[in-house]
């Protein structure tokens, strides 16, 4: 189905770039509004990261579902998973977020939940397109949405996370250095893992508006690394801009993505007797996780990347455990989305009950080496419908002699186009991917000189 504003995860731009723009914005919440609030009254909460933007958007959606007749409940900067569980609590017919995740502070977005807490379908995102193209219409004043602030928001998740660890499991001794990449967060992890016993030591815990996501975080833990050893932490943790993706850092300064945090959920709830079904994984994840996982006979499955389709795929095989290596990591079983939080949970809840540190227990991923390149390029045009795409994938496939992988896709958040490469030698992985990411950029470059 396509769609002209939503992409994989919402709605995502630059600031003051059409459509992440004020007018846009509120046209849109008005839009949302009528979709959501045909039969009767109705009611959304709005939640939104630390970005300066997020001030503009969050009144003018307010403006917007109010212009609907919806009710709208406003929680302030809270983490992503957040605004889908208080979606559920609050009987909401919908969750908004107002953010762009791991980007910079310049872009935001808008995205959506259903009543449920899960992503809109496919169907209700083209509806909401279909009425943007609708005149603005107002309800009558009296039938206008009232806004209210939700003060004890953080107090119910910061419960809801801490409940998913269950009663006989405690952080008691452990030291933990917490990330929050100046994101949404800043306020709940601390509390979350403080509250369960653990010693935290945090930072990027200081939003100013402008510092989201800017060499802290999940996309950028280096830092992260540098303080568990200065600490002599046990482990790191660092989430993104607004929660729902995870990193760790081990004792060693090691750090431990998505798919190793997938594995080690994984065979905790396999050993328990809790596994259901297998695992769902995506097409950028480490050939080492798919052999972890066939060594202990769980079945893993690739989905396209993007959160939305490893969640297709756990709901079409009724599956437990999907992520992604970039940290987004859904425990169904707990939660109806990814969560940063959540999943860093299960982590060393898996970890205390094999009384092993988390670099024991990754070592059992023999991970393949492997490199992304991400290409900025001034069309988007889906590198699948380009044959001379083909024809290079082809080269490259060739070189690698059939022992290792290649993977050319259009990132679903930005404008880029990236290049990702495995293979057991990394010199061959560089060696490839420079040249396959060189000749993508010409023939992107001259798509868009018209050549």
């Amino acid at each position: 189905m396509s769609k002209r504003y939503f992409g994989t995860d919402g709605i995502r731009g630059k600031v003051g770039v059409a459509p992440i723009t004020p007018d846009f914005v509120m046209k849109l919440g008005w839009a949302a509004g009528r979709v959501f609030s045909k039969e009767g009254r109705s009611r959304i909460v709005i939640g939104k990261d630390t970005r300066l933007s997020g001030y503009m958007f969050e009144s003018a959606l307010e403006a917007g579902l109010s212009a609907a007749g919806v009710d709208v409940l406003l929680i302030g900067p809270m983490p992503t998973p957040a605004i889908a569980y208080l979606a559920r609590t609050f009987k909401c017919v919908a969750g908004i977020v107002i953010s762009a995740s791991h980007n910079p502070f310049e872009d935001n977005g808008i995205k959506f939940f259903s009543a449920d807490g899960e992503k809109l379908p496919d169907a209700v995102e083209a509806a909401i397109e279909d009425m943007l193209d609708e005149p603005m219409e107002m309800v009558s004043s009296a039938a206008l949405g009232k806004a209210k602030r939700i003060d004890d928001a953080a107090g119910r998740y910061i419960e809801f996370c801490k409940s998913t660890l269950g009663n006989h499991i405690s952080l008691n001794g452990m030291k933990i250095v917490l990330d929050c990449a100046h994101g949404a967060t800043y306020h709940v992890a601390p509390s979350v893992f403080q509250e369960l016993g653990a010693q935290i030591v945090t930072t990027g815990c200081a939003p100013n508006g402008t510092n989201i996501n800017a060499g802290v975080g999940s996309t950028d833990p280096a830092q992260l690394s540098e303080r568990v050893l200065l600490e002599n932490a046990d482990l790191g943790i660092a989430f993104d801009g607004d929660g729902d993706r995870v990193v760790m850092v081990d004792h060693q300064g090691r750090i431990i993505d998505g798919d190793e945090l997938l594995y080690l959920i994984a065979r905790d709830l396999q050993q328990r007797g809790s596994l259901h079904g297998g695992v769902v994984g995506t097409l950028m994840s480490n050939l080492g996780l798919q052999r972890a996982l066939e060594r202990l006979d769980i079945p893993f499955v690739r989905a396209q990347v993007g959160d939305r389709y490893v969640m297709e795929q756990l709901t079409a095989r009724e599956w437990w455990l999907g992520g992604e290596a970039s940290g987004h990591i859904v425990c169904r079983y707990l939660h109806s989305t990814g969560d940063g939080i959540i999943a860093a949970l299960q982590v060393l809840a898996a970890l205390l009950r094999s009384s092993q540190s988390l670099a024991e227990a990754c070592a059992e991923v023999d991970r393949v080496p492997q490199e992304t390149i991400n290409i900025r390029v001034a069309v988007r045009k889906d590198p699948q419908d380009l044959p001379e795409v083909a024809e290079l994938l082809a080269e490259a496939e060739k070189r690698l002699a059939g022992v290792g992988r290649v993977l050319l896709r259009a990132s679903g958040t930005e404008p880029k186009i990236r290049v990702t490469l495995e293979h057991s030698d990394p010199q061959m992985v560089a060696d490839i991917g420079g040249w396959l990411a060189t000749e993508v950029e010409k023939l992107y470059n001259n798509i868009a000189k018209g050549l």
